[in-house]
């Protein structure tokens, strides 16, 4: 029985990757022993290629589809009908390998590791992560095998993704560092950005013998260093804006945050006259501000900055704003109204 199928192999008159796996893009065929009859068929399915590997090297490639007549006379490396009478052990071994010609599409890709570089904008480093797509085809499939596989018996697209992923995040940390895009940037640019980043990636695929078709980036992140950072701009940037519409400044600001926190000192004594005169220093400043900072969209020209009117709209103002409490505009309100 064993020396049937030992007999069945050598017999062996076709040879086809009839069902190749989805993530393959190299792989080996073999029969018993790597050896094939004289005169066998090669059928080459249409989207793929095929090497022939004589005594490690590369003999033959065929590219075009259809079916191919092994013979001696034109590939004289081929094991013949004689090595049935030599134990069926051929005198000669083949690598057989078939590839993939077609386009391998939506591959993922991330960064593997944050990419940092400076914002324009905000002057400071920032540390951004980055994800998406590709599809790649190969053009080289002789420099990919000898430089890549050797003699390795398939080759998948998970391996060619993690080789990629490390030579993905110079390119991409290169880029961002030298076309200047903000954190503001991003989003709105990222077409722009996934195409500066194809052509910085081209060279690095066509190294391996492949082409990169296309290259998209589906989505950003940022470190919680850099969203720290930039949500405590944003946030004084509103209280500046906030300040403004009633006419103070940071300075101003910070005078009122301590005569607020004075006032609220019930500690005592010391404490109550503090709070007293925080008190009527806040009570003077508000009045200060609100009789000096009129415009023509806030009141008329010729209005009186001590009509009560007046003072008690930016009294309502600086509580909208949340620069006062309750209780302070009830109390200054009150005051304002016992004066008329």
């Amino acid at each position: 029985m064993g020396l049937w199928n030992k007999a069945k192999g050598q017999l062996r008159s076709v040879i086809e990757w009839s069902s190749p796996a989805e993530d393959m893009i190299f792989y080996r065929w073999s029969s018993d022993g790597d050896e094939i009859k004289n005169a066998s068929k090669l059928i080459v399915n249409p989207g793929q290629g095929c090497i022939f590997v004589y005594e490690g090297r590369v003999e033959a490639f065929f590219e075009d589809e259809g079916i191919i007549e092994l013979k001696t006379e034109n590939v004289p490396f081929w094991t013949t009908i004689s090595n049935f009478m030599q134990k069926f052990q051929s005198e000669h071994k083949v690598g057989i390998y078939f590839y993939k010609k077609t386009q391998i599409l939506n591959q993922k890709w991330g960064t593997p590791s944050i990419i940092k570089y400076m914002d324009p904008l905000y002057n400071f480093e920032v540390g951004l992560r980055a994800y998406g797509n590709y599809s790649f085809q190969i053009n080289d499939p002789g420099h990919f095998f000898v430089n890549v596989i050797g003699v390795g018996s398939e080759y998948t697209t998970t391996q060619f993704r993690t080789v990629m992923s490390a030579k993905i995040i110079e390119p991409l940390t290169d880029y961002f560092a030298e076309a200047g895009f903000g954190y503001s940037d991003i989003d709105k640019e990222r077409q722009e950005i996934s195409a500066g980043i194809r052509e910085r990636l081209l060279k690095e695929f066509s190294d391996l013998g492949f082409d990169l078709i296309d290259f998209k980036i589906e989505g950003t992140s940022f470190d919680d260093s850099t969203m720290k950072r930039i949500n405590r701009i944003a946030d004084m940037t509103a209280e500046a804006e906030a300040l403004k519409r009633v006419g103070m400044n940071y300075s101003d600001q910070q005078k009122l945050e301590a005569m607020k926190m004075a006032a609220q000192n019930e500690g005592g004594g010391a404490g109550l006259g503090m709070g007293m005169g925080a008190g009527m220093g806040m009570g003077q400043m508000m009045a200060g501000m609100m009789g000096s900072q009129q415009t023509p969209q806030q009141a008329p020209a010729t209005a009186d900055p001590n009509d009560p009117m007046v003072k008690i709209k930016k009294l309502k103002e600086m509580f909208e704003l949340e620069l006062i409490t309750k209780e302070e505009y009830e109390a200054k309100k009150k005051e304002i109204l016992s004066s008329i």
